[in-house]
C-alpha cells in the first residue's frame, strides 16, 4: 500500500453509511490525516447529483421504495446514476491543493485515466470521449459506458468518486437514463469480455483497480 493513499476495502455498505464514512475521513483528511481511496459495494441505490433532471428517473419513489431501492440527493456533480452489487465504488478522498493540482477538470481526467489502466490490465480495452465524463468501452458503434464519476469539493479537498461495473445485474439501471445520457448503453466487465459474473472476476476488478490508484497517486 502506498504511504500517500491509504486504500480500504469496506465490503457491502448502505448509502448512508457510506456516506458518514465519507465525511469521516474528509474531517480526517482537514486535521492532517491520508488521502484515501474507499472501495466498496452499496445495496440498490439510485443518487441523483446536482445536475440531475426529474425526468431521468423512470421509476417514481413510492415504486422504487416498494422494491427497497433507495433513493438519495447528493453533493456531487453529474446527473443520476444507481449503485448495486456487483459495482465497485471508489469513493477519493483526496486533497487536491496539497498535490499542487487544485483543477477539478485535470482531476477527472486522472481518475478516467486511472480506471482505464485498471480495465487494460483485466484485457478490457476502454477510452474517455472527449465532452462527456466517465469511461467507456472503445470500439465504433453506440457508446457503452463501463464507469461513471461524480466528484464533490470540500475546499479542495475531494470526495464521491467513481463506480465501475465488474459483475453487476445491468437491469437495475433501467429505472434511470444514465447519467442522462439516453443515447449511452451500460455495460459491465464480465459483458465485455463475455464471462459469468463471478465473484472472482469482482475481486480481481477490484485488486487492478486499487492497483491502478497506487500507481497513480503515489
Amino acid at each position: 500500500m502506498s504511504e500517500h493513499l491509504q486504500i480500504e476495502w469496506l465490503g457491502a455498505l448502505r448509502y448512508g453509511d457510506a456516506l458518514e464514512r465519507q465525511l469521516a475521513a474528509l474531517a480526517e483528511r482537514r486535521r492532517g490525516g491520508p488521502d484515501r481511496l474507499l472501495l466498496l459495494e452499496h445495496p440498490s441505490v439510485i443518487t441523483l447529483g446536482r445536475s440531475a433532471r426529474p425526468e431521468h428517473l423512470r421509476s417514481a419513489p413510492a415504486v422504487l421504495a416498494a422494491r427497497g431501492v433507495e433513493l438519495f440527493e447528493v453533493a456531487r456533480g453529474g446527473d443520476v446514476t444507481w449503485h448495486g452489487p456487483g459495482q465497485l465504488v471508489g469513493y477519493l478522498i483526496v486533497d487536491l491543493a496539497a498535490r499542487g493540482t487544485p483543477d477539478v477538470s485535470a482531476w477527472l481526467r486522472r481518475i478516467e485515466a486511472a480506471l482505464i489502466e485498471a480495465l487494460g490490465a483485466l484485457d478490457v480495452a476502454a477510452r474517455r470521449i472527449p465532452g462527456l465524463t466517465g469511461v467507456f468501452l472503445a470500439g465504433g458503434g453506440r457508446p457503452r459506458k463501463i464507469a461513471s464519476i461524480g466528484v464533490g469539493l470540500r475546499g479542495w479537498i475531494s470526495w464521491h468518486g467513481f463506480a465501475l461495473n465488474a459483475t453487476p445485474d445491468l437491469a437495475g439501471f433501467d429505472d434511470i437514463v444514465p447519467c442522462g445520457l439516453s443515447d449511452v448503453a451500460m455495460t459491465s466487465v464480465a459483458e465485455a469480455l463475455g464471462v459469468a459474473p463471478t465473484q472472482a472476476l469482482f475481486e480481481r476488478t477490484r485488486g487492478a483497480v486499487a492497483a491502478a490508484f497506487e500507481r497513480s497517486l503515489a
